[in-house]
């Protein structure tokens, strides 16, 4: 079955170095969570705020070990006033047998304000039902 998984972060400013390796560190981390391997991530799909044009995202994800085939794509989010700056979000598609409750998201730095829900405390108690 396929699954989504959804991740985010934020960088604290807009260079490319920053970039790539929160972007990389984000993948990384959802992968590890789900106990996913590269040969099970069917894409990924990158967005980002605007206010990020130093770099590419999805160069940080190709340049893995083992990832050098996943699909990746870049993308803007949508302009939206008041909306959290310089944010990057990923989803990852990947053919795991989780449940849609089992899999786990992550959202790091700022953008844990993103879904609470799934963060932190939240995320550990709703672990342990």
């Amino acid at each position: 079955m396929v699954r989504g998984i959804r991740g985010a972060t934020c960088i604290t400013v807009d260079e490319e170095q920053q970039i790539l390796q929160e972007t990389a560190a984000l993948a990384l981390e959802m992968a590890e969570k789900n106990g996913l391997e590269p040969e099970e991530i069917v894409s990924v799909i990158i967005s980002t705020t605007t206010d990020i044009s130093s770099g590419f995202p999805a160069k940080a994800v190709r340049s893995m070990a083992g990832w050098e085939y996943v699909p990746v794509m870049c993308t803007h989010e949508m302009d939206v006033p008041g909306s959290l700056p310089l944010c990057i979000r990923l989803l990852m598609h990947a053919n795991t047998t989780k449940t849609q409750k089992e899999i786990r998201h992550v959202y790091k730095n700022e953008a844990v304000r993103l879904r609470p829900d799934l963060t932190g405390a939240a995320a550990e108690k709703e672990e342990a039902r």
